[in-house]
């Protein structure tokens, strides 16, 4: 029973295959359907008998789609698969195998079919195929009924209602397959669905009573996490002369473990695939993904999203809310610790950032736990792999991070957990840290990375916001850290006194200004010789001079003088005066950052400090800048007190010595001295239409990630495909 390719690309001549999709109509009650449903097979070992299997497909599901009006053989079909699940629950319970295996094979046939059905037509023309029924004798007559509720309702029953065993997982894996199937009509729009006929049948009638059902069965699977049953533990062993479909045919899940196949990125490079240890929990996932996200019916808002947003703890004994129909209560214990074992994965990520940001339940027991590092190293970790993750990851994770900042108590106890040997952090030995300096470095790193390599504003904005909410409630900040911050800002500093340099004087050639710059390491430390800390400090203090008096004014003339230098009003601006606004920023922010932990907990972060004082050259040339005075007039306080006291004890201080002189100071400096500020404090908000970031991002997932589905990749409009 091998598989094997050419075995595949038979399926077309295949006898069964060949009546399904024949002229002739096959009553429900034939005979044929044993014979077509008695069939074993095995898992495709790649993507390219994936690939064969969809191709051969979608020649029988050509000859099928051009009979079945006159045949009604899809209907007849789904009605076989309906009849048979009646029992499913009582099979199961008796340990039937043989029946399960048929329903399991018919679903499988089912899914495939309709799999190329909804990629090569309309929903209109597809909902007319549930339609069709021959009226010869042997029927199940001529009423009325609705195919396509019918099935998508038995799929969600079938998924809530049978227990989960290893005869069932099988079938189990299917129903959740063929619901994702039948919303993939979104995979072949350009533009967002808004009313679809399968939303609208999920939405309504007979299948939204099962929602909250239904999204509490996909979670759960999600946390068991159970993994594929051993081959041949829930499969009938046909006799070796039967004549099924697919005999010795690979096509299915009947003898064990689907395997994820990546089959292109979308939009950036995908992350590396997981092995997929458990194919239900990653398909119900997703399912449940492509649920919550579905764009809300004109008359109702979708009722996955509000199952989502309303669930509670099993503790918690607080009676439901009238308003919401759909609310549930599942094990936060459990669901928590799923989630920080599994946030390698985009979906796991992006389900942790829906729950924070959609549900308060979940949002205040996170924020409560007393073990809050087992879910923020994980987030960490894919922030500090930037380069290797895709860019939604690397959003999601992050978006994440600036959620949980906006409480005061997160900011707090991360600095109160102590953590050892980060592994994965490659920069510099970290034997003993906080939770808090180590969330502070990764932050900044990934602010670096995009500064210099993708250059997205809004990655760095998130980054500092999340900074900032942090600053006030910087506690006993690692000295790495505290380096980090201010060798970070002086980078900045530097570079834009470059930029204005270029701005300014666009033809002169400071080779050793450019030296100094072209210096510059990527982890940000200081490589600058004195004799180029003089001539930077000679430019910043003549360009700062010439700021001051019409800072804006002086720059519009700068711009517009460096235009007409390229000889024409159309041409791009280079590169570093694009950056200037981006620099300014993230310094007057570095700066706020700075002041805020000064102002709030100075003598909590004397290596803050510290570092201070090392590179306060720097510091003193922006002390009359137009944009940063108001800021640093704080800085430049705690610079010339603490300088002060340095002086007052002599030279050649020891670092042990120069730090217990900081914290003398630090209750010393008198408070009242220092300006108040308004507390940095960003909230994240989701934009408006969020369904044009989230559904294609969504879809992306499935398509990358989805076990044992395979699309064309041509046919895909909802996104664009990586060349590579």
């Amino acid at each position: 029973m091998g598989a094997n390719s050419s075995s595949i690309s038979e399926l077309p001549e295949n006898e069964y295959l060949k009546k399904l999709s024949g002229a002739e109509p096959i009553s429900e009650n034939d005979p044929f359907w044993n014979q077509l449903l008695s069939f074993s097979f095995t898992t495709p070992t790649n993507s390219a008998d994936l690939k064969l299997l969809e191709e051969a497909t979608i020649s029988v599901c050509k000859s099928l789609a051009e009979k079945n009006p006159r045949t009604g053989n899809l209907g007849s079909l789904i009605k076989v698969f309906l009849s048979r699940t009646k029992e499913l629950k009582i099979s199961a319970e008796c340990q039937n195998h043989l029946f399960i295996w048929q329903a399991h094979n018919a679903l499988f046939i089912i899914c495939c079919l309709l799999k190329v059905f909804i990629s090569q037509m309309s929903e209109e023309e597809l909902q007319l195929h549930f339609t069709y029924e021959d009226k010869a004798p042997g029927s199940y007559g001529t009423e009325c009924e609705d195919l396509i509720e019918e099935l998508l309702c038995c799929l969600i029953q079938l998924i809530v209602e049978i227990p989960l065993l290893d005869i069932t997982y099988s079938i189990s894996l299917e129903a959740v397959t063929t619901l994702i199937v039948f919303l993939s009509c979104q995979l072949f729009h350009k533009e967002i669905l808004r009313e679809s006929i399968i939303h609208k049948y999920l939405m309504h009638g007979r299948c939204l009573p099962y929602t909250s059902r239904l999204v509490k069965t996909l979670l759960y699977n999600f946390i068991r996490q159970e993994r594929s049953p051993p081959p041949g533990t829930h499969v009938f062993q046909q006799q070796t002369d039967g004549g099924g479909l697919l005999y010795g045919i690979a096509s299915g899940v009947a003898t064990g473990l689907w395997t994820v196949f990546t089959l292109g990125g979308v939009g950036s490079k995908p992350t590396p695939q997981l092995e997929q240890c458990s194919p239900l929990a990653n398909q119900s996932l997703l399912l449940l993904l492509v649920l919550a996200n579905l764009t809300d019916a004109p008359d109702t808002p979708n009722p996955y999203r509000q199952a989502i947003m309303s669930f509670k703890n099993t503790q918690d004994s607080t009676a439901f809310s009238s308003s919401n129909p759909h609310a549930f209560q599942i094990n936060f214990n459990s669901l928590y610790t799923a989630l920080c074992e599994q946030q390698k994965s985009d979906q796991a990520t992006l389900l942790l950032y829906m729950l924070l940001h959609q549900n308060g339940n979940v949002r205040t027991y996170v924020l409560a736990r007393t073990d809050i590092e087992n879910l923020v190293l994980p987030i960490l970790e894919i922030l500090y792999h930037v380069e290797e993750r895709n860019s939604h990851h690397v959003y999601m994770a992050l978006i994440i991070l600036l959620i949980l900042t906006e409480d005061d108590g997160f900011n707090r106890s991360i600095h109160e957990v102590i953590l050892k040997n980060i592994t994965w952090y490659a920069e510099r030995v970290l034997t003993e840290i906080s939770l808090g300096s180590l969330l502070i470095l990764v932050v900044i790193r990934t602010i670096q990375y995009n500064m210099t390599r993708t250059r997205d504003k809004y990655l760095h904005t998130n980054c500092l916001a999340a900074l900032a909410n942090m600053s006030a409630q910087f506690r006993s900040l690692h000295q790495y850290a505290a380096q980090r911050i201010i060798s970070y800002t002086c980078r900045h500093l530097r570079r834009y006194v470059y930029v204005l340099d270029k701005l300014y004087f666009p033809h002169s050639h400071c080779s050793t200004l450019q030296h100094c710059f072209s210096t510059l390491s990527d982890n940000g430390e200081e490589l600058l010789s004195l004799t180029c800390s003089h001539i930077l400090r000679s430019y910043a203090s003549s360009l700062f001079s010439l700021l001051s008096k019409k800072h804006n004014k002086v720059l519009e003339q700068a711009t517009q003088s460096l235009r007409g230098s390229l000889g024409s009003n159309d041409s791009p601006l280079p590169d570093y005066a694009q950056d200037l606004n981006v620099i300014e920023e993230v310094i007057r922010m570095m700066l706020e950052i700075i002041n805020s932990c000064l102002t709030n907990s100075l003598h909590h972060n004397p290596n803050l400090v510290y570092a201070l004082l090392y590179k306060r050259d720097l510091f003193e040339q922006f002390r009359t800048h137009p944009s940063f005075q108001d800021i640093m007039q704080n800085i430049d306080l705690v610079i010339s007190f603490f300088s002060s006291r340095l002086e007052q004890a002599g030279a050649e201080l020891s670092v042990e010595r120069v730090l217990e002189i900081i914290k003398q100071g630090a209750v010393a400096l008198p408070k009242d001295r220092l300006r108040k500020f308004p507390e940095l404090k960003f909230k994240y908000v989701e934009e408006e239409q969020p369904e044009e970031f989230f559904i294609p991002y969504v879809w992306s997932l499935v398509y990358n990630s989805a076990v044992a589905l395979y699309w064309n990749p041509h046919d895909i409009q909802l996104f664009t495909m990586d060349s590579g």
